[in-house]
């Protein structure tokens, strides 16, 4: 598995953009963590408020035995390798499992009008379940549908904004 990926930056405010099938942690208080583009995919927000350190997961499939070739060489491509990649980047940076704020955008079903292969529905489910066996809970999430989401996470407040393709964006 290829080692946690951390970002130092100098000031002022720099946006840090989490591709798909990555992952970014931050403990820099000039920094923004933002994803484009949440269909079928997933977009996981860990923050932890005290030490001021988030990370952004942008996960494309739910299971990695779909691929364990490219699950070694692109862990963050699927949820059962980013999710715990993710938790280690932010406790590595010094957050603490009991204070993490988790949040869940994406999941959306496009382009699958008759819901055969449920990708959107399948990473939203891992996603959970993930977490509710590990004990974390998540605080809010958006999901489903057919929107296209944008997510973007300001590490100095741990104010996360989520836009919707044609509906604007709003607090998340």
């Amino acid at each position: 598995m290829m080692p946690p990926r951390t970002w130092t930056v100098p000031s002022p405010k720099i946006n840090l953009i989490v591709g798909m099938g990555d992952m970014l942690a931050s403990n820099q208080a000039n920094a923004n963590l933002l994803t484009y583009s949440l269909g079928s995919c997933v977009g996981v927000v860990v923050y932890d408020p005290v030490a001021k350190v988030g990370g952004l997961l942008h996960a494309m499939l739910p299971d990695s035995t779909l691929n364990l070739e490219r699950a070694e060489s692109r862990p963050f491509m699927f949820v059962d390798t980013g999710l715990p990649a993710l938790f280690h980047a932010v406790y590595a940076l010094g957050a603490v499992k009991s204070r993490i704020l988790t949040k869940l955008a994406g999941g959306a079903e496009l382009l699958n009008d008759n819901k055969f292969f449920n990708i959107g529905l399948r990473n939203v489910k891992a996603t959970e379940e993930m977490l509710a066996r590990n004990g974390v809970k998540m605080v809010s999430r958006d999901t489903g549908g057919n929107d296209v989401r944008t997510l973007r996470l300001n590490i100095s407040t741990g104010e996360l904004t989520l836009e919707v393709t044609g509906k604007g964006s709003r607090p998340f």
